[in-house]
């Protein structure tokens, strides 16, 4: 049965690759963007989804653009893996004040059902030695310093508070996305460094991978049968950095040579790199936080979502050759 829903975040990547599951599913898409959003993601299936203006962090706009949905996927947010300096205005009042006006406006408008797109940070950090993080898992990513991973904490809470007074919502947490789509390079950022031979260090740690498509499927399906106030991790293999470069590596045919490189030394090694002007010689994901981050493992478990959402796996090289060959194809690389 088609219904009225709407998504926000449909600008970015996984909102515009969800965009288009629905479409497909026939559903009666309606996109939240505002006004000076580039719209190129889902350009080609525009004419099949209706535009509405609106802003997360504007809770008058989002009232008006809740009326009538049966349905809304909360996917907007605002990403950012470096230290906290300069962006915690932003990231507070578009991840967790826009998540607590997604919210309200859900119950103002008597919305059927909400999943809200949350991260694994949201989650926690595994052990070295230990089992991968589940939904139940402590959340510790104070320890590494990034303020990204507090505010989706906090939007989280702001979602089960909204449960509490009644809504009907679920969560979701993907872990590492790749996959077609990925214009601003989030995860890609790892392919497109490792073609042009700009990663010359991979950190300790490791994380857990998956493609985007096997994440807007997951999406879909928690809409359709996940559990109110339950959280499902959206992952798939748990890899160390050295193993996911490898498989980059081979798949590009980019024979890469890189060191392995701890933490302690990163901040020195960075400011050197500054210092000399080499800093644009090598990848931009080479920032101290980050680095501290890629450091720790983030190994997530998804038997609950393959249990109850009946999330489908993969290798992570299918993934990684999609979006490589993705990047290839518009010209991107």
């Amino acid at each position: 049965m088609s219904r009225k829903v709407l998504v926000t975040g449909s600008t970015g990547f996984i909102g515009s690759r969800l965009v288009r599951k629905l479409l497909a599913c026939g559903q009666e898409v309606y996109a939240l963007v505002r006004k000076s959003s580039n719209l190129e993601l889902f350009s080609d299936v525009a004419d099949d989804v209706h535009i509405v203006n609106g802003d997360i962090t504007d809770a008058d706009s989002l009232r008006e653009a809740f009326d009538g949905m049966d349905q809304v996927y909360h996917s907007a947010g605002y990403t950012y893996m470096g230290g906290s300096n300069g962006k915690v205005g932003l990231l507070r009042s578009i991840n967790i004040d826009g998540t607590r006006n997604v919210m309200q406006a859900a119950l103002d408008k008597q919305v059927g059902r909400v999943v809200h797109v949350s991260s694994i940070t949201a989650v926690g950090i595994a052990s070295k030695s230990g089992p991968p993080c589940n939904e139940s898992s402590q959340w510790n990513f104070d320890k590494v310093g990034l303020y990204y991973a507090e505010t989706k904490r906090q939007a989280e809470i702001e979602v089960k508070k909204a449960v509490e007074k009644g809504l009907d919502c679920v969560i979701v947490n993907p872990a590492y996305v790749f996959g077609a789509g990925d214009v601003n390079f989030n995860a890609g950022r790892l392919i497109k460094d490792a073609y042009h031979k700009k990663m010359p260090f991979y950190p300790l740690g490791g994380v857990c991978v998956v493609d985007v498509e096997i994440v807007v499927e997951a999406v879909v399906r928690a809409m359709e049968v996940g559990r109110t106030g339950e959280r499902y991790i959206l992952g798939g293999d748990n890899v160390t950095y050295k193993e996911l470069a490898d498989t980059i590596s081979r798949v590009t045919g980019r024979p890469m040579f890189m060191m392995p490189l701890p933490f302690f030394v990163t901040k020195f090694l960075h400011a050197l790199l500054v210092m000399l002007h080499f800093k644009n010689r090598v990848s931009k994901l080479f920032n101290p936080t980050m680095f501290r981050v890629a450091s720790e493992f983030l190994y997530f478990s998804s038997e609950k979502a393959i249990r109850e959402l009946d999330m489908r796996t993969e290798p992570i090289e299918h993934s990684i050759r999609r979006a490589f060959n993705w990047y290839k194809e518009e010209g991107l690389l």
